[in-house]
């Protein structure tokens, strides 16, 4: 059996680990991301994460393929550059990601790959998780942000720039406060990010008239909710709403096998899912009625395991046989 090491590099964390061909995560470690410290100190501490992995690797007799890397920001999967990032991460617009690891820990630049920390999350729930055994599926996360990705034939549409998988940033009807659209993090406004996500909620329940001294965050909001406060039901609501209506509608341009909802969000359960899940629907054209969403399989593992996935042969039969 082959292998290969998976890094996960988010805005807070950076979480490794050895990956089997079979999409199981082994040895699996996490180190704060040393996102005020510039990409020099970032690559430092993930080559040593990874070093670390390949000496628990080798200690055991097991064959490493390569590394994968899912990273934050627009990644260039051609040449393993990021092309632009938020703040969550000072200084990583321009870093040579590949590259730069391969030089700190001796590979050839060929056996390190990279893509966007959602297409790997997507990546892993399409070969071992929720979707494993499909040749599509459409994985859009719900969290502090809202990203997606295609999976098709065992690889995530990457799009002609490396920006495919934005799907926070079309429009959305839900996103207008009294007629004016709601700001959103891009710099844009009225998009799916600026009422779906979390913060977003918690936004959406204090223009409700709802107190920032009553819910501090969204998970507070969630809370309230529970409890039966209106307000905090009605911004819970909305925000799962506008959630499913994006969904239901990329679903009908992709005609994906199958849909996967993914992030945080997801951990409210019923009161976020079944109002999400009910726009969706509504939004399905007639011949997709019956298409299934379900929700994610592997948690943090996921963009572990898909990272891996980019270096590992693909032997899984079924990808590439729609269902």
């Amino acid at each position: 059996m082959q292998y290969a090491i998976g890094v996960d590099l988010g805005g807070t964390k950076t979480a490794a680990g050895v990956v089997s061909s079979a999409g199981e995560v082994l040895f699996p470690e996490t180190i704060p991301t040393l996102n005020r410290a510039g990409s020099d100190a970032i690559l430092d501490a993930t080559a040593g994460l990874v070093s670390s992995l390949l000496g628990r690797a080798r200690a055991e007799g097991l064959d490493v393929a390569g590394v994968g890397v899912g990273s934050a920001g627009v990644i260039d999967a051609g040449r393993g550059v990021v092309v632009s990032a938020t703040d969550a991460i000072f200084g990583w617009t321009g870093t040579a990601l590949t590259g730069g690891l391969a030089t700190r820990l001796g590979l050839p630049p060929s056996s390190i790959k990279a893509v966007n920390d959602v297409h790997a999350h997507a990546l892993g729930e399409s070969w071992a998780g929720a979707a494993a055994g499909t040749a599509s599926s459409l994985l859009v996360a719900f969290g502090t942000g809202v990203g997606g990705s295609f999976v098709l034939s065992g690889h995530p549409v990457l799009g002609h720039r490396f920006v495919g998988g934005h799907v926070g940033h079309f429009a959305s009807p839900y996103a207008y406060d009294g007629g004016t659209p709601v700001p959103c993090v891009c710099g844009g406004s009225g998009h799916v990010e600026a009422i779906a996500s979390g913060p977003a909620i918690h936004d959406t329940y204090l223009r409700l008239g709802g107190r920032e001294g009553e819910a501090a965050d969204t998970r507070a909001v969630f809370a309230l909710a529970g409890a039966g406060d209106t307000t905090a039901i009605r911004a819970v609501r909305l925000g799962a709403s506008a959630a499913g209506q994006a969904v239901g509608g990329l679903a009908n341009v992709l005609d994906p096998a199958v849909v996967v909802v993914s992030g945080g969000l997801t951990d409210a359960g019923a009161p976020w899912w079944e109002p999400m899940e009910r726009a969706l629907r509504a939004e399905l054209l007639p011949a997709l009625s019956g298409l299934p969403v379900l929700p994610a399989k592997l948690g943090n593992a996921a963009a572990i395991a898909g990272a891996a996935r980019l270096v590992l042969p693909h032997t899984n039969p079924s990808e590439g046989t729609d269902q």
